[in-house]
């Protein structure tokens, strides 16, 4: 029963007594962030790291959340792209991203003290290949939807059930994931693929994605609204919002928007990653 697993996931943060969250302001960790403060409030912090990864609008919702949740909110910066191993964009890029933002976060946590640092990873999430799962379980993050077995659809249905607007809120995963492995990332690249992701926003889309390779932006979109994006948008107008960013070729993924799909080339390769 699902109430089940949220008195589970209370039990977990009373047994906790203080947490510092992870807090993304996505909805995985903006229900982690919830619960925790229910249970402990101003016990419980959610923390926001701030990077060129991280759309400024993204960014806005999480205050804008936080607040609304009335949990203490701080934000950190963190310096991933000072690191090569994370800018060349590796298949285990995630992992040094993870790397930082724990290397960040506990020592600010056991600074305050908060003996744990806590994170939105799902259940669903131990599905995919995500290195940055190691990262932190190396830094002794805990994970409470994972601990309780919460699945993707089980946390927008707990959001739901405790009133949080945002419960339907499309994934936003790091703009870093709009890269094929193996392409270098800049600021400059992900400053262009967040703002073309935006303009894309404000015409309706919202479970979109858009990628970049090269010179090249392939926009996915989810694949029921394909053929209404095709007979209704400004085509011409889009192109050129698109190359004044700095792209030269504008193209539709005809597959439509799949989350981790950028993953597919790397599927049947012997990377694996568990919390066990």
């Amino acid at each position: 029963m699902l109430t089940d697993k949220l008195t589970q996931l209370q039990t977990i943060f009373k047994q906790m007594e203080r947490a510092l969250i992870a807090y993304s302001g996505g909805i995985d960790s903006t229900l982690v962030a919830k619960v925790a403060y229910d249970v402990l409030g101003d016990r419980a912090l959610g923390v926001t790291a701030v990077s060129p990864s991280l759309l400024p609008e993204e960014l806005e919702d999480a205050k804008i959340q936080a607040a609304t949740i009335g949990i203490s909110h701080e934000l950190v910066n963190t310096h991933e792209m000072d690191n090569p191993n994370y800018t060349s964009n590796p298949v285990n890029r995630c992992y040094f991203c993870k790397s930082e933002l724990h290397d960040t976060l506990k020592p600010l946590a056991l600074k305050r003290g908060y003996p744990y640092v806590v994170d939105g990873l799902n259940a669903d999430d131990l599905q995919d290949y995500r290195p940055g799962i190691q990262a932190a379980k190396e830094r002794g993050a805990r994970s409470p939807l994972v601990e309780v077995g919460i699945t993707k659809l089980e946390v927008r249905q707990l959001s739901q059930g405790l009133g949080l607007p945002w419960w339907d809120k499309p994934a936003q995963p790091c703009l870093s994931s709009r890269f094929p492995y193996g392409e270098e990332i800049t600021i400059e690249k992900l400053q262009r693929v967040g703002r073309a992701e935006i303009y894309l926003r404000n015409l309706g889309y919202h479970n979109l994605r858009v990628r970049s390779q090269g010179d090249t932006a392939r926009i996915e979109l989810a694949p029921e609204k394909i053929k209404e994006f095709v007979a209704t948008t400004d085509l011409d107008k889009l192109v050129a919002k698109l190359q004044e960013l700095g792209f030269i070729y504008v193209t539709l993924d005809l597959e439509g928007y799949r989350s981790g799909k950028l993953n597919q080339e790397i599927v049947g390769k012997n990377v694996a990653n568990t919390l066990s």
